[in-house]
Order: C-alpha cells, then structure tokens, then sequence
C-alpha cells in the first residue's frame, strides 16, 4: 500500500470510528432518558448541577444519596472502563470489588443489554465532568454494611439479559424489555417484602411505600383497582404528558419519571410499553386506589 493510500485508510477508519462514537453518544443519551437516570442523579432540588448526584432517596432503611455520575476521575465515574460500568449495571458491583445496595436498580439494569449499557456509558463520557463530591449515606447498621448486600443478592438477585420470546411480536418483546432492564417499571410500581425486595408474585401491583413513601399506581390491567378500563392511547398519553384519562395529572416520582425521561420516548417505545402492560397478568390490590 502505497503513502497516498494508506493515508486514506487511516482517514477512513478514523471517520468511521468517529461515526461509530457518535452514533453511540446519541443512542445512548434517548437510554439516559428511559432509564431514568437525570431524575435520580441530579439533587434538582438542592440545584444540582445536572447527573451530578446528590438526590437524597428515603427508604425504610434510611436515606441513600445518589453519585456523581458525570466524568470526573475521582469524584465522579471518569476512571471507569468499560468493564468497571457493565459489572455496576449487571451485577451491582463497584470498581473495588464491594457491593452497590440495591436502591441503585441494577437487578433491573441486570437485564440490559451489554451494547445499551455501554451506548449509557459512552453518552455520560460525553459530558462535561462535574467537581461535585458523592454525599455519604444516612443509613444506620446493620443496613448500612455492604458486606450484606453478598446475602441479599443470593437470596433474591437473578443477573442475566432479557431474552426475546420467540412466540411473541417485536412490539410486545421491546415493550416488555423496556419494562423489565431499561425503564425498570417495577423497582416502583412493585410492592417489597421486609428486605427491600421486589414481590415478583405482585409484580407491577402498585404499593402504597413507594419511593419516598409515597403511593404508587397498580399498573396492571385489573379492572378494578389496576389500568384495565384504560385503553392504549390512555397509557401513551399518561407516559406522554402525564394527563390520566379523567384529564387530571401525575405527581410526585412519577411526574419527574415523566419529565426527565418518558416524555422524551418515540412513540413507538411508548406503545411498545403500553402494548406490554396490557399482557401481564391483572392483579387486584385491595389497598390501593383505582387510578382514574
């Protein structure tokens, strides 16, 4: 290969490359979005600089403060590889080995795949990195020993990718995959037993200790007390602006789900996740309101 050639490779394959790069970053920011991650990563009320962390999150356990998430080396998640951010998402691991608490949702991140993990990653590299230091959590032993975490997870953590079903449509597949690894629906529209763990038996059920104890929607199709009298376009719509059906709105954890991240979905992602919901098994929560 001659000067003039070779040249040319390399110019070629750094172009490419940095197509790839791009593609990733912009995929990765719409993953930003359904994941969720700006509402619980910036202290919007303290005026946190954006994915800055600092959002305190009150639990039975005490109250976790989310991390810094933007690149900064030593205050943030700059020095992470690739490897360091798949184990966090996949397994709840830390780069030094300890163990997250599951308040962070990585049982649900846990069934992202590797390529949209990564495509999280490249768009959070991409910003601008943030001097703002991670707050100590204000949780009390025994709750407070990751050590713990070890027996929690063999008790109630099943790491592993969603996996398409065969018999099913590509609608219903990418609806049930953002709701099950991306979107993670039910870190909080699922009731816990006394160890923080989700009731798969009442999955999506709604709960009345939701995030900061607030009440959280049963969003199954139970007629009663879930979202079956709603159609489709009712669910879209809800995701879309947070307009409820009877035209009154959302509050809370679900407004700013809203806000900083479902409103931002195509509408194909948001059927897809209306279609899903309307397949899962109805249960009747006898505690909870019907949603209107």
């Amino acid at each position: 290969m001659n000067r003039f050639a070779g040249g040319m490779a390399l110019l070629l394959c750094w172009a490419l490359g940095g197509t790839a790069v791009a593609d990733a970053v912009s995929r990765g920011a719409y993953l930003v979005r359904a994941a969720g991650c700006i509402a619980c990563h910036t202290d919007a009320k303290g005026g946190g600089p954006v994915l800055a962390g600092g959002r305190a999150l009150k639990t039975p356990f005490g109250i976790f403060y989310s991390p810094n998430i933007t690149p900064h080396p030593k205050m943030g998640i700059g020095s992470w590889s690739d490897g360091n951010f798949l184990a966090a998402l996949g397994h709840g691991i830390r780069p030094d080995g300890s163990n997250y608490f599951p308040v962070f949702p990585y049982p649900s991140y846990a069934a992202m795949r590797a390529e949209d993990a990564l495509a999280i990653k490249a768009y959070l590299f991409a910003q601008a990195p943030v001097a703002r230091q991670n707050k100590a959590h204000d949780v009390a032993p025994p709750f407070s020993w990751r050590w713990t975490v070890r027996f929690w997870k063999w008790l109630f953590f099943r790491p592993g990718p969603w996996r398409d079903q065969a018999h099913q449509d590509a609608r219903w597949n990418r609806g049930g995959y953002l709701v099950h690894a991306v979107a993670h629906c039910g870190e909080c529209h699922t009731p816990r037993n006394f160890l923080g763990a989700m009731k798969s038996s009442r999955f999506l059920a709604g709960t009345r200790d939701g995030p900061e104890g607030g009440i959280v929607a049963n969003i199954t199709p139970d007629p009663k007390t879930g979202i079956g009298g709603w159609s489709t376009a009712d669910i879209v719509q809800v995701m879309r602006d947070g307009t409820k059906p009877d035209y009154d709105n959302v509050q809370g954890s679900m407004a700013e789900a809203i806000r900083d991240g479902l409103a931002y979905l195509t509408d194909d992602d948001l059927n897809a996740i209306a279609h899903y919901l309307r397949t899962v098994p109805a249960i009747e929560n006898s505690l909870q309101r019907q949603p209107k």
